[in-house]
């Protein structure tokens, strides 16, 4: 079926897909190699338009037990080619199959790599699959229409509606996790830490965390500059210094404004496994995973008392771990994933370890 993809520049490419739709959303591109199931799955990704540059997609087919949220949050998925067999001992359907079943617009025969080299230029901006609609001016009036509408946040429906219990009762850290998109993989990388969660929505209120009586906080990662996100910063505010608080991503975003801190979007966000960072302390560097297009600005974390960066990425200069060890908090800009199996990424490990030396 023909479709058609555009920015809201006006540039425009042209393409196939699966099934006939039409979606809005903000266009950005992910260069991992591996990992579709994943980034589809991610609630980070709501309402965003995917482009993989990977040109080979769907060769492992889809396993289940891959899938990071209980549906797939993308506005759109963009991909070069689509892989027309796929061969993996843990697959249990295609990917073509997946995206129907997940009613997902999907677009392939693109020309991927002149798209990430304009948005590279250009900047991310809102884009526009359809399959119905071919004409520039019709579809740049849907764009500034769409740009027109009242912002709705997207976190009711992506955060657990009422606290659920994860874990052993008898582990050896109980937390408190704020879910603003909780993904499986830190679930598992927590459980095997020894940690048991109190998994609490999105909008639970200072007091009723503070009367849980956990160890720490955790604040998942979730969908950038949603609306929905100032109340949940108003309700960290009067946490910082009462308990160990991790911020991961999104929610590295949101401590560092409830501590006073202001953020910047960045031209051309951090998407892909291989982001480099560096600790000015230790003079370690790490290769990341990343999936942010927004930053805590590093001029507004020098004005905070106590709050330092404690890593920059190798790239860019921009902020990936913010710290303040008098008020118990880590900030993650930077995805903690797994480094290989039953393995825990070290930004988990070292909240764990500020764990254990607070009273």
């Amino acid at each position: 079926m023909k479709a058609i993809i555009m920015l809201e520049d006006g540039r425009s490419f042209s393409a196939e897909a699966l099934s006939a739709g039409e979606s809005i959303g903000e266009v950005v591109i992910n260069t991992a190699v591996v990992g579709y199931q994943e980034m589809i799955t991610d609630p980070a990704n709501a309402g965003k338009i995917l482009v993989l540059t990977y040109p080979l997609i769907g060769n492992y087919g889809i396993a289940p037990k891959f899938n990071q949220s209980k549906k797939a949050w993308l506005a759109g998925l963009v991909i070069k080619e689509k892989a027309q067999f796929y061969s993996n001992w843990q697959a249990k359907s295609s990917l073509d199959d997946f995206v129907k079943e997940q009613k997902l617009l999907m677009i392939s025969n693109v020309d991927t790599r002149t798209l990430v080299v304009h948005l590279r230029q250009k900047g991310q901006q809102l884009g526009i699959i359809s399959t119905s609609c071919f004409a520039a001016k019709d579809l740049l009036e849907k764009l500034v229409t769409f740009k027109k509408k009242q912002k709705t946040s997207l976190l009711p429906e992506i955060s657990l509606a009422k606290p659920a219990y994860i874990g052993k009762q008898k582990a050896k850290y109980k937390l408190a996790v704020l879910d603003l998109g909780l993904t499986k993989g830190l679930i598992q990388q927590l459980e095997i830490l020894g940690c048991a969660m109190q998994v609490l929505p999105y909008n639970t209120p200072a007091a009723e965390i503070l009367r849980l009586k956990t160890k720490g906080l955790i604040i998942s990662n979730g969908p950038e500059d949603d609306v929905g996100l100032a109340a949940v910063v108003e309700n960290i505010k009067p946490l910082i210094g009462k308990l160990p608080i991790l911020g991961i991503s999104t929610g590295c975003q949101v401590v560092a404004r409830a501590m006073g801190a202001k953020l910047i979007k960045l031209k051309f966000g951090h998407r892909g496994v291989n982001y480099p960072i560096h600790n000015p302390a230790s003079y370690k560097g790490e290769i990341t995973a990343q999936n942010h297009s927004w930053a805590v600005e590093q001029e507004s974390i020098s004005k905070i008392n106590g709050l330092k960066v404690s890593a920059y990425n190798l790239n860019d200069r921009s902020v990936e771990e913010i710290e303040s060890k008098p008020q118990k908090v880590i900030g993650l800009q930077y995805l903690p994933v797994s480094p290989g199996f039953a393995e825990v990424n070290l930004g988990l490990k070292k909240f764990i370890k500020l764990l254990g030396r607070s009273k």
